[in-house]
């Protein structure tokens, strides 16, 4: 197999690389990515990047420099997969990389904290289920998405180095995906895969070679950037729109309190959620629950009961009830957008706050993704989300379950004058940096250079 190499844009050897930005070159786009810290956080990042990267793969090549945002659900818990709305964002947490290509057709990337995966290309061409729920059947995933789409593809070296924790909820996993994209595109495609493409094509990388269902949302939120509202209802042409909403100006900050669950044995419990909902939609003569009404589902109570069980009824009502929420806190995010007074705003986003802590209610009561049945003596989510109804008891703000749930995070809106108070809290209880004061990241998946 040939591979050839097409640039959007010229490399740069990493000495080069090391002295535009020790020399502020980089610094007004490093701003404008509003990635945590600014320039001088994402300067030494960077230049750490390099030294790693002259050590494993040596000093003498070429490199692009990438990065890929995490992202935060901020509406729709569990609908994406079956045809659902949502919003969601990317976030000041990312992964950056660095690559350089190679004759090959290998990939060999190095992910700090977990080493290194090697895949050659020509060689890795099919699910395998032995590598089910590995990076290396990520990356090869990636690679065969984008040769169905008929995109060309390469070998390259990388290492990336990632701000956005894994078990989260953020979308460590959907960011590495996009990575691996991003590379591709630029490196061969001269950069021409736009960003849905790339999410699509890395949600066919997690679903087929990875091993694990999952919607499209983390991986368009990672990969298109700022606050959007998508539309699933075409999956092959998702309706997305912007809300460029400026939540901090506004006098809140968004905060992600990890309780130090990990998500990675818990494949089995996000699987079940598609999988019962679907089954409620197949009762009723439909592939998924967007295509049902609650009115349906209500009326088939008593059949449902014997062939999909309650737990599976609650969580199609759940979607049917949240995918109306969104299209409501759509609507209010659009009205504060276009606010022309200070009042009026503030009205619209009460009315989005009751929103988000409706989805929190009926995502621990309904959906039941806050903890596992396989473990139920842990249940940091549970309490995390009970210290947050005692702080938030002034109506102030508002609090849900982050992400897929069963471990993690929760999501809060936080009073700017608030947040040194609700951070002592959380960290008091879940141990020193567990809570991370975010900001809504204009830019998802980008080169920078």
């Amino acid at each position: 197999m040939t591979f050839i190499k097409i640039y959007d844009k010229p490399l740069m050897t990493l000495p080069a690389l090391i002295a535009a930005v020790d020399a502020g070159e980089l610094d007004a786009t490093l701003e404008a990515l509003g990635s945590a810290g600014g320039a001088p956080v994402q300067r030494e990042r960077i230049k750490a990047l390099c030294a790693t990267f002259a050590e494993k793969y040596g000093a003498d090549r070429e490199v692009g420099l990438f990065t890929v945002a995490g992202r935060s659900e901020l509406s729709g818990n569990h609908t994406d997969h079956n045809l659902g709305r949502v919003i969601a964002a990317s976030i000041s947490l990312d992964v950056l990389a660095l690559a350089a290509p190679r004759p090959d057709g290998v990939i060999r990337m190095w992910n700090e904290g977990f080493g290194e995966d090697t895949v050659e290309i020509s060689a890795y061409t099919t699910p395998d289920e032995s590598r089910f729920g590995t990076s290396a059947a990520l990356i090869a995933g990636v690679c065969k998405g984008f040769q169905n789409h008929g995109y060309a593809v390469g070998g390259f070296d990388a290492c990336t180095v990632s701000t956005v924790f894994k078990g989260s909820g953020l979308s460590s996993s959907a960011a590495f995906e996009d990575m691996v994209g991003t590379i591709l595109s630029h490196l061969y495609n001269r950069g021409q895969v736009d960003e849905v493409t790339v999410a699509k094509i890395s949600q066919y990388a997690e679903n087929v070679f990875f091993g694990k269902p999952c919607g499209l949302m983390d991986q368009v939120a990672c990969a298109v950037g700022g606050i959007v509202a998508i539309d699933f209802a075409d999956p092959a042409a998702p309706v997305i729109e912007p809300l460029p909403f400026d939540m901090t100006a506004a006098g809140y900050h968004l905060c992600i309190v990890n309780t130090g669950g990990n998500h990675a044995d818990l494949t089995d419990d996000y699987a079940a959620v598609p999988a019962e909902m679907k089954a409620v939609a197949a009762h009723l003569g439909q592939p998924v629950l967007r295509r049902v009404t609650a009115e349906q589902v209500i009326a088939a109570i008593p059949t449902l009961r014997k062939t999909v069980g309650d737990r599976a009824i609650l969580r199609a009502l759940h979607f049917l009830s949240e995918n109306d929420r969104v299209a409501d806190q759509k609507a209010a995010l659009e009205t504060a957008i276009a606010a022309t007074d200070t009042a009026c705003r503030d009205a619209a986003l009460e009315a989005y706050f009751k929103g988000v802590s409706a989805s929190g209610r009926s995502s621990f009561c309904y959906l039941q993704n806050v903890y596992t049945t396989k473990n139920v003596t842990e249940q940091g989510l549970s309490l995390a989300l009970c210290l947050c109804e005692t702080f938030f008891a002034d109506g102030k703000g508002a609090f849900r379950v982050h992400g897929g749930g069963f471990a993690g995070t929760v999501q809060a809106y936080v009073p700017a004058q608030r947040v040194e108070a609700f951070t002592a809290l959380m960290d008091g209880a879940f141990g020193k940096g567990a809570t991370a004061d975010l900001r809504i990241r204009p830019v998802g998946a980008a080169r920078i250079a």
